[in-house]
């Protein structure tokens, strides 16, 4: 078994955690590298990482069974980028807030290895966001997990984004911005800017308004084998377009398309994290004396 290592928290919690993940690893007798960038990081910690190989990102990681993702959600949707088309298994281990993505809490890390010896676990399937654009956005890395944002930058004034799924008009969104998620990302900006969740093993793509002026425009579900376009316009000609957790500023003349990638994540889910068991637990729901 190879095991690869990224991440990007580097405090306390964060050492301790990959020093335990270090002890198990020599005391299984599996092969490790980590990540060139968390190596740095830590290193700028005096914490010593030891003779690891390392990797970098736009290397094939395909030789690897697992990779594991040290930190929150935000560190797995950076870890897909080192993944990429490989669709090397990520096991997220949670040391940030959330983790909704990063179900596994830090004290399980010696029985994760255990499930992992006996293949005690499972690999999801999440499907990916793709972006294409006469500016190049975010290449060669231009997919994501969560969701594309398209919002206003610099400016109190509204944007009009016109949108289109598969060539036909859909709307032109007069509002803050516009926000097209995955199912993944459902539970993510889109949820907070009103969008509906969606199971993950659900195949749609989610377009949500970002504070649109009329009230009568909802999100809309949509098939992911669509192709959905923009065009923006503003009084300002600046503008901001994130995937995920990387942004990049445009102006009026960037075009730009979206449609499902053709490769995967995977995430791997040991039996006793289910999700609608995370649902409740990470949104509060039945949070109720009644309960």
């Amino acid at each position: 078994m190879r095991i690869a290592i990224h991440g990007k928290s580097t405090g306390p919690e964060a050492q301790g955690c990959i020093r335990d993940v270090f002890e198990l690893l020599e005391k299984h007798n599996i092969e490790a590298a980590i990540s060139s960038s968390y190596q740095l990081d830590l290193n700028e910690k005096n914490f010593d990482s030891g003779k690891l190989s390392t990797f970098q990102l736009g290397d094939d990681l395909s030789a690897f069974d697992y990779i594991f993702s040290l930190g929150g959600d935000g560190t797995i949707l950076d870890t897909i980028t080192y993944t990429s088309k490989a669709e090397v298994p990520i096991i997220g281990i949670n040391l940030g807030r959330l983790g909704f993505l990063a179900t596994t809490p830090r004290n399980e890390i010696s029985e994760i290895f255990d499930r992992l010896i006996s293949n005690d676990l499972s690999i999801e399937s999440r499907s990916l966001v793709h972006v294409d654009s006469n500016q190049g956005l975010f290449q060669p890395h231009n997919f994501g997990l969560n969701e594309l944002t398209i919002v206003k930058k610099e400016t109190s004034s509204m944007i009009v984004v016109h949108t289109y799924v598969d060539g036909d008009y859909l709307n032109s969104y007069w509002a803050d911005g516009i926000i097209v998620a995955t199912p993944t990302g459902s539970t993510g900006y889109s949820l907070s800017c009103g969008g509906p969740l969606v199971h993950p093993s659900m195949k749609n793509f989610i377009i949500t308004p970002v504070s649109p002026h009329n009230l009568n425009v909802r999100p809309i579900i949509v098939s992911d084998t669509s192709v959905i376009t923009f065009e923006i316009e503003g009084r300002s000609r600046q503008f901001m377009v994130s995937l995920d957790s990387r942004s990049q500023s445009v102006d009026d003349s960037v075009k730009i398309s979206v449609r499902r990638e053709e490769f995967e994540a995977k995430l791997v889910r040991f039996n006793n994290h289910k999700y609608f068991d995370t649902l409740r637990h990470k949104l509060n729901w039945g949070l109720d004396a009644r309960n």
